[in-house]
C-alpha cells in the first residue's frame, strides 16, 4: 500500500483519535507515524468536515479518507430500514479501485464494515450479487457504476460519505461528464472529500460545486520531484528509441524492475513486442487490455517474472509497486505534470531510483517545459551509441488527404454496359429470340 511512501510526520497515529480497532490495523501494517496529508486531513474528516486535498499519488491519501470513513460508519452504527450503500469512492482506473479496496479491507480488518468494488473489463454478475447483499462502502470506476445505476442495481440515495479521488485524472480521461451524472444522484446532505494532484480551472469549478466550507489540505506540490530519484535525458531519434532502450537494458543489470511509459496504448504494445523479440521479458499494460490481462501483467511485474512493464499514461497513477528501480519516459508527455507523476513510481520509501527520458527533435519543447516546472535542469547523457541520431531527422510529413476517385477509376464501380446496338443474329438476353 502507498500510505507510507511519503515522508512521515513526527506525530504518531495515537494523536489522531482513531478507534482502537483502526490503530491496531495500522500497527499491524508496521506504520507508526502518519504522512503529512494524513496528519492534516484525518482530524477534520473525523469531525465530518468536507475536505479538499491537493496531493499526488504516493503521499498516503488513500488512508487519509479510508480511515475517517471507516470510523464514522462504525460510530454511526447500521442505518435503519433497507440496507443501502453508505459510502462511495469514485476513482478513474481499475488498478486504483483495487488498491483502495485493499486498503479498506486492511484498515477495516477488525471492524464490521462491508465493502466491494465495481469496474469494467470483468463480468458484472459477481458485482451485482455483492451489491444486492448490501454493502457499506462501494469503490467504483465511473463507467461500470453508471451501467449498474441505469439497470437499477445501484441506489445512491443513501450515500453519507462521498470521495472523488484523482479528480484531474478523471478530467484527463474524459470521465468528467460521467462523474457529474453520478453526483447528480447523490443526496445533498453528505460528507464529501475531493482529491486531485493538479487543480486546473474545471477542477476548481467542480470542487466549488461539491464542497461546503471545506478544509483545504495541500502537500507535495505537483512540481516537486523526490530527491531520491536521479534524473537523466538522452537525445535520440524517434526511430532509434527502442534500440537505445534495448541497449540500456542489456548494458545495465541494475534495471531489474523497469517501468516504461508511452503516450498511447498502441505505443505500449509496440515497444513491448519489440523488446520480447530481443529476448527481453516485457509486457504491456493499458486501458485496451482486459482486466484479467492487466492483473496478470502487474502480478508478473511485482513477482519479478517480468523485467519490463510498458504502460500508457492511464497507469501513471494506478501502479503502486515497491522496488521499481527505473522509470523510462520512452516518449515525453504533453503535460509536464505527468512527468512528475510518472517518475514518482521509483525512488519511494527512501530507496534510490532512476528516471530516464528519451527526447527526440520534436519533443525538445516538452523537455523545456518539464525543466521549467521542476525548476531544475535534467542531466544530458551524451555518450551513447545513438547520440546525434535526431540531429538531421526530418519531421514526419503530414498525411495529405487522398483525392476522391472518379466513378470510372473506382475498383468497386459497377461495370459499364455496352451501349452499342447488338449485331444481327446476336443473342440479346438469355433465352431471348434472335433478331
Amino acid at each position: 500500500m502507498s500510505s507510507q511512501l511519503a515522508p512521515t510526520s513526527k506525530l504518531s497515529f495515537d494523536h489522531l483519535n482513531l478507534l482502537p480497532a483502526l490503530k491496531r490495523a495500522v500497527r499491524d501494517q508496521g506504520y507508526e507515524h502518519p504522512t503529512p496529508i494524513q496528519e492534516k486531513a484525518i482530524p477534520p474528516a473525523l469531525e465530518g468536515r468536507d475536505v479538499f486535498g491537493s496531493a499526488q499519488t504516493g503521499t498516503g491519501k488513500t488512508a487519509a479518507f479510508v480511515l475517517p470513513i471507516l470510523q464514522r460508519m462504525t460510530e454511526a452504527g447500521k442505518p435503519r430500514g433497507p440496507h443501502r450503500i453508505r459510502g462511495l469512492v469514485l476513482t478513474p482506473t481499475r488498478e486504483l479501485a483495487a488498491q483502495i479496496t485493499e486498503s479498506a479491507s486492511t484498515y477495516g480488518a477488525h471492524l464490521p464494515i462491508t465493502h466491494t468494488v465495481v469496474y469494467g473489463g470483468v463480468g458484472q454478475r459477481p458485482q451485482e450479487v455483492a451489491i444486492r447483499k448490501g454493502v457499506d462502502l462501494l469503490v467504483a470506476c465511473p463507467g461500470r457504476l453508471l451501467d449498474l445505476m441505469n439497470q437499477k442495481i445501484v441506489d445512491l440515495s443513501g450515500v453519507e460519505f462521498f470521495v472523488l479521488d484523482e479528480a484531474d485524472r478523471m478530467l484527463d480521461m474524459g470521465f468528467i461528464h460521467d462523474v457529474r451524472r453520478i453526483i447528480a444522484k447523490l443526496p445533498t446532505k453528505r460528507q464529501t472529500m475531493f482529491f486531485s494532484a493538479t487543480v486546473p480551472a474545471e477542477i476548481r469549478q467542480l470542487a466549488g460545486s461539491l464542497l461546503i466550507n471545506p478544509v483545504k489540505v495541500q502537500v507535495a506540490p505537483v512540481s516537486a520531484t523526490a530527491d531520491t530519484v536521479a534524473q537523466a535525458v538522452y537525445h535520440v531519434g524517434r526511430a532509434r528509441k527502442t534500440d537505445l532502450l534495448r541497449h540500456l537494458l542489456d548494458d545495465d543489470d541494475s534495471m531489474a524492475r523497469t517501468l516504461v511509459f508511452t503516450r498511447t496504448k498502441h505505443g505500449a504494445d509496440r515497444v513491448a513486442k519489440r523488446l520480447v523479440r530481443k529476448q527481453i521479458d516485457a509486457q504491456a499494460i493499458h486501458g485496451g487490455k482486459s482486466q484479467g490481462a492487466r492483473t496478470r501483467a502487474l502480478d508478473a511485474f511485482k513477482k519479478g517474472k517480468t523485467r519490463v512493464l510498458v504502460a500508457s499514461d492511464i497507469a501513471a497513477r494506478g501502479i503502486d509497486i515497491e522496488g521499481i528501480t527505473h522509470v523510462v519516459n520512452f516518449e515525453l508527455p504533453h503535460e509536464p505534470e505527468t512527468y512528475v507523476h510518472r517518475i514518482g513510481r521509483t525512488g519511494r520509501a527512501g530507496n534510490a531510483g532512476q528516471a530516464i527520458s528519451f527526447c527526440d527533435s520534436e519533443e525538445k519543447s516538452r523537455l523545456g517545459k518539464i525543466q521549467q516546472l521542476i525548476n531544475r535542469s535534467i542531466s544530458v547523457i551524451k555518450n551513447h551509441p545513438y547520440a546525434g541520431s535526431d540531429i538531421d531527422e526530418p519531421p514526419r510529413p503530414e498525411r495529405q488527404p487522398r483525392p476522391p476517385r472518379s466513378p470510372r477509376s473506382s475498383r468497386n464501380a459497377a461495370p459499364q454496359r455496352n451501349s452499342r446496338p447488338a449485331r444481327a443474329g446476336q443473342r440479346r438476353s438469355r433465352g431471348g429470340k434472335r433478331g
